[in-house]
Parts: C-alpha cells; structure tokens; sequence
C-alpha cells in the first residue's frame, strides 16, 4: 500500500468520566458496542487493523468500502434484533475455520461504521482539527459503510446515554493523536437490574465472599445464571458472608477451568433464591452481563421470581 499512513496505527483512546462535558467545543458520538478497527483503503487493496495492531480482515470477509486512497478509524458492529449492537455474534467471527466465518458472514454481516479519517490520497490528515477531519469523513463515506451521527448540542446527545452504549465527546479543535487518551472522553451508560443471587464464591481470603452469582427469570418460571458481582470492600466482603450463608442449600462445586480463569479458585455454593440484589452494569451480551455488576443493594422488598430476564432488554 501507497499511503501516507501504514499499519499498524494505535487508535486514538477515550478517557472515562461520569458525566458529559460542559462548555463549548465539543462533539458528541453515541458509543458502539463493536470492534474498535482501523481500515486501509488502497484501490483494490484492504487491511483491517484491530485496536491493538492485529489483522481482522479474514473473520470479516463481507466488508466492502467506497473506491480510494484513505485510512479510517470506526467500529465494527453487528445490528441486533430490535436496536442496538450483537457483541456476541461478533465474537463468534474470531475463529480459526474460514467455512464457519464465511457462513457467519453471510448469516448476520457486520457492517463498519466511520468515525474519523486519518488520511485521505496522499495527505495525512493526524494534525487536522477534527472539525475539519469530519468534513472530510462526510464527502468519503458512502454505502455499504456507515457514518456516525456527530452533534455539538450536548443536550441531543443526552438521549444516547440510554438508547446506546454511552457517549463519547470530543474536542472539536483536537488533532488525532494515535494511542493516546487525550481530546476524548467516553461515558457509558449504566443499567441497572434486580437479580436473584442463586450462588456465591469464597474470596481469596479465608472467611470473605468473593462474587455473588446473579440469576434471572424466565417466562416460564425457569432461573438463568446472567452473572456475577464482586469488588467488595475487605471489610464487606467479611459481613456477606453471614448475610449469604444462612440461605445456602448445601449444593457445591467447582467451575471447569478455562484459559481465563485457570489460575483462579472457581469454588461455588448455592444458595436459595430468597435473596434479591439490584445491581448496575454497563455491557451484556445476549443473556449474560459481560462485566462483572457492582452491588447497589439488597431488596426485602422484592420476590426473587420477580426478577425478570427481560430486564436485560430493557
């Protein structure tokens, strides 16, 4: 490829706040729930680069991009069921066997939506202010690539911290500066549930709880392990242990290990579904909360068989 930039280019990062900026001067996106991806465009030649430098391109064999010479920073989703984006789906790409990715591609295709422009022909465009990348990025993108809606009005984006995955400003002036958390900032939106708590997990210290397992009902009566919450102080983490262990059922076990939690005690104990837990989360994918959830509160006012799977749609 001839082009001003060439891979890898680390995409510029968000920091984390709890709440939209004030004042003047920024740009407002709503947050995706995808695959980070920076794409190259030269001619007939394609790369798509992940977030940390790696090849995508061959567990997305259906993506098609406008004729031309640039590079792209965007996202990659896959549209869910009534609104919103299908992370799951999009982690069964990642897999070793071209027949099942080229099945997948054609059963539930991902599509690239656009957010910033890095280069254009031979001109690399990292020192431009943004307001002048975005009006770049709106003449290049056309079908079958997305662009993503952008507002300076701080109030119409408000609207995005409950419909989408959060919201992300940016400075309007800001240069792109790869790999770094500056000129950016993210705020995700926070869900919050009320969930059966059907298990626990001892903590690493003797006598403290590590996680309560959440569980969620079905419309046929039917309990769903949805997730877990942990990140308890040292000192709570020692009070639920008689808050959880007067409702165990005698049940026990071990998870199987895995590539991720080898190295973890993956001790369980069930528990009785009298105990009700609101909690917030920011991630799910299909019918599990991708993240751990973080404890609010416990509810006596509340019946465990009223704590709906249909939540999680919500």
């Amino acid at each position: 490829m001839a082009l001003p930039l060439q891979p890898p280019v680390m995409p510029q990062l968000a920091r984390s706040a709890g709440e939209l900026p004030d004042g003047d001067g920024w740009l407002f996106e709503p947050k995706l729930d995808g695959f980070r991806a920076v794409v190259f465009v030269d001619g007939s030649d394609l790369f798509v680069q992940s977030r940390n430098g790696k090849p995508l391109g061959r567990y997305f064999p259906e993506l098609r991009f406008p004729e031309g010479r640039y590079v792209l920073d965007g996202e990659l989703v896959i549209r869910a069921d009534g609104g919103g984006e299908n992370f799951e789906a999009l982690q069964e790409r990642i897999h070793p066997a071209a027949s099942r990715v080229a099945r997948l591609a054609e059963e539930m295709p991902a599509t690239f939506v656009a957010f910033d422009i890095l280069a254009r022909g031979d001109e690399a465009l990292l020192d431009a202010p943004l307001t002048e990348r975005r009006a770049t990025l709106e003449e290049v993108v056309e079908k079958p690539i997305e662009l993503i809606p952008s507002t300076a009005d701080r109030a119409g984006a408000e609207p995005w911290l409950q419909t989408a995955e959060g919201v992300i400003a940016k400075r309007a002036d800001a240069p792109y500066r790869p790999g770094e958390r500056v000129g950016m900032v993210k705020v995700k939106r926070v869900r919050t549930i009320d969930c059966a708590v059907v298990g626990w997990r001892p903590g690493k210290k003797e006598g403290t709880v590590g996680s309560l397992i959440l569980g969620l009902y079905d419309e046929g009566g039917q309990v769903h392990v949805v997730g877990h919450t942990s990140g308890f102080t040292a000192k709570y983490a020692r009070e639920l242990v008689g808050v959880v262990t007067p409702h165990e059922t005698g049940e026990h076990g071990a998870s199987e290990p895995n590539r991720w939690s080898a190295d973890r005690d993956r001790e369980w104990r069930g528990l009785r579904p009298d105990l009700v837990a609101e909690v917030s989360f920011d991630h799910r994918s299909g019918r599990r909360i991708r993240h751990g959830a973080r404890l609010l509160r416990f509810r006596d006012d509340k019946r465990a068989e009223e704590c709906a799977l249909r939540q999680l749609d919500s």
